[in-house]
């Protein structure tokens, strides 16, 4: 299987979260274990950021080797370069982003990078989105598409659209959550030490971060393994073991950390793997019910009623 590859294109007046935001969420994600090259290009010889801070040479995007499946990301710029003569003439590179759609490379704008989205004609008959002080502007200048407001992202086919600024990273989270799964990013979410929002069809609570807002590494320990060994028995003498105290304590300060009961807990960590697993067609209820350590699945079907 080749390697994915990530791609981020820096495009004169680049607003540096939209760029860093999504290339650190993917670069947290390599030290996880995501086999995935992450590769920078330009359209333009001088790059300087929206803030002042200038790039050294980088690769010009028709050195780019993309194939399906892969991703390509386009970061917001200034404003008043969106409204350039500059901007409107950079023909090609829209040409080449309209390419990367039609040869499945996911393409994905942050921010403003819509506005090249929409110039390549990707937006067209499309739901999207962009910050919210340019919603109107990309309904006036791109009257095909379907701008949606007060959303962090939107897929549309393999075209995606994130809101402003920090937005990029709930959109690159969510990617990475349809390629590894959500403990997977429940991991890169806290190496970045930032809170988890997925799309709406989730809940805006995540199991995998809520009730982490105590101080006590023993517990985190605890929640930490129950999430990665979901399967295993995990009686909670096991665990008491594991972290050297009495059950009795164990059980005591996990429920004055977290609010929940070690019980509990594992009920809404099993809750939420279930439901996952039950968006694969491939997996039956009995498979789905021993993933999440339950001996039968009727058990399963129980809790999720």
């Amino acid at each position: 299987m080749d390697m994915l590859t990530v791609a981020f294109i820096v495009p004169p007046h680049v607003e540096l979260l939209d760029l860093a935001g999504p290339a650190q969420v993917f670069t947290e994600a390599k030290s996880h274990g995501l086999d995935a090259a992450i590769e920078f290009y330009s359209y333009h010889d001088e790059n300087i950021s929206t803030s002042g801070v200038a790039f050294g040479e980088i690769k010009s995007y028709k050195e780019a080797n993309l194939k399906a499946g892969d991703f390509v990301f386009v970061p917001g710029t200034g404003h008043d370069y969106l409204q350039s003569v500059e901007f409107g003439a950079a023909k090609s590179f829209f040409k080449w982003l309209a390419q990367c759609a039609d040869n499945k490379v996911n393409t994905c704008s942050i921010c403003t990078g819509a506005f090249f989205l929409g110039e390549a004609g990707l937006l067209d008959g499309r739901e999207c989105t962009t910050h919210w002080r340019r919603t109107d502007e990309l309904r006036s200048r791109f009257p095909k598409a379907n701008v949606l407001a007060d959303i962090l992202y939107v897929k549309s086919d393999n075209v995606f659209t994130s809101a402003g600024i920090s937005a990029g990273i709930d959109l690159a989270l969510a990617i990475l959550e349809s390629l590894k799964g959500p403990n997977f990013v429940h991991k890169v979410a806290r190496g970045l030490v930032v809170y988890h929002r997925r799309d709406p069809s989730h809940s805006q609570k995540s199991i995998y971060l809520d009730f982490r807002n105590h101080i006590n590494p023993k517990i985190h320990e605890v929640q930490d393994f129950l999430i990665n060994n979901l399967a295993k028995e995990n009686s909670i003498e096991a665990l008491a073991e594991m972290v050297a105290m009495s059950p009795r304590n164990l059980s005591r300060v996990f429920k004055e950390s977290t609010g929940l009961t070690i019980v509990e807990y594992l009920t809404e960590l099993r809750r939420e793997v279930a439901k996952t697993l039950l968006n694969n067609p491939d997996y039956t209820i009995d498979y789905i019910a021993s993933q999440c350590g339950f001996k039968t699945a009727r058990q399963l079907q129980r809790i999720l009623k």
